[in-house]
């Protein structure tokens, strides 16, 4: 599990990645976090990172989606829907937080992958 912190206008939001997310994820929007993260990095990417105005409208809402899955994993507190938790921001760049989203969810697949390797060594001993 792995937890980071990013400030989205004057608030700090925690948003945790572990592997119940992709569960979270399915149970919410009964959509698959691997393919919609995918797509939403291949977008990203082809985009240069630049300008959110460019973004198709179903990657802004994978984006929308992600990140409240990964902040009510860390904080489930929040509001219970996507739309009352987005009201309690000013108006951001995708661009600013998308790379802190994408960053945690690749650290996190890192450390499952270590984790799976670890155990095969450790079960073939």
């Amino acid at each position: 599990m792995i937890e980071k912190t990013v400030k989205i206008g004057e608030t700090e939001v925690k948003f945790r990645s572990s592997a119940s997310v992709p569960r979270l994820y399915r149970i919410k929007f009964g959509r698959d976090i691997f393919k919609d993260l995918s797509r939403l990095e291949k977008s990203y990417k082809e985009k240069g990172g630049e300008d959110s105005s460019v973004m198709e409208i179903e990657d802004l809402e994978i984006f929308e989606n992600v990140a409240y899955i990964m902040a009510f994993h860390a904080d489930p507190s929040i509001p219970k829907t996507i739309d009352e938790w987005l009201e309690q921001f000013e108006m951001f760049s995708i661009y600013e937080i998308l790379p802190e989203i994408l960053e945690l969810w690749g650290s996190n697949l890192i450390t499952d992958v270590e984790s799976k390797k670890n155990l095969i060594r450790a079960v073939g001993k």
